[in-house]
């Protein structure tokens, strides 16, 4: 995976401009901040974006993959000021589950959610390198 970054832009934070990858590819389905048993334990951003994030990382873990591994991400946020007001809590959650791995990322306000008490949803697409071809 290499990281595509014009020379001459600014750096972003929190994301990429662009990468560059090859492998096997492992697409996850917007996930939303509600646990397992498809229930919200809160309704603030932050920790339905923590949720959602765990919800993405069990989806890769059974394809083989971890957050490493992620390449572009897509958020759907309800309210793109509750966003900006939680943006450090909202960072501290990003980096609790992802680390300091930070892929391509877009974000959009959206209307609403299918689920009225969702704040995010998250989907993404991961790429896990080759497996070495066997002799």
């Amino acid at each position: 995976m290499e990281i595509l970054q014009p020379d001459d832009w600014p750096r972003p934070k929190g994301y990429a401009n662009g990468i560059l990858a090859e492998g096997r590819l492992v697409f996850v389905a917007g996930q939303i901040g509600w646990n397992s048993e498809e229930r919200f334990e809160s309704p603030c951003m932050a920790h339905q974006v923590e949720q959602a994030l765990t919800n993405v990382l069990d989806v890769l873990a059974v394809g083989g993959a971890g957050p490493e591994h992620v390449v572009r991400m897509t958020w759907y946020v309800t309210d793109k000021h509750e966003y900006r007001e939680k943006a450090r809590d909202i960072g501290a959650a990003y980096r609790k589950t992802f680390g300091k791995h930070f892929p391509v990322m877009t974000l959009v306000q959206v209307a609403a959610l299918l689920e009225d008490e969702a704040k995010v949803e998250i989907e993404c697409t991961a790429v896990l390198p080759d497996a070495p071809k066997q002799a």
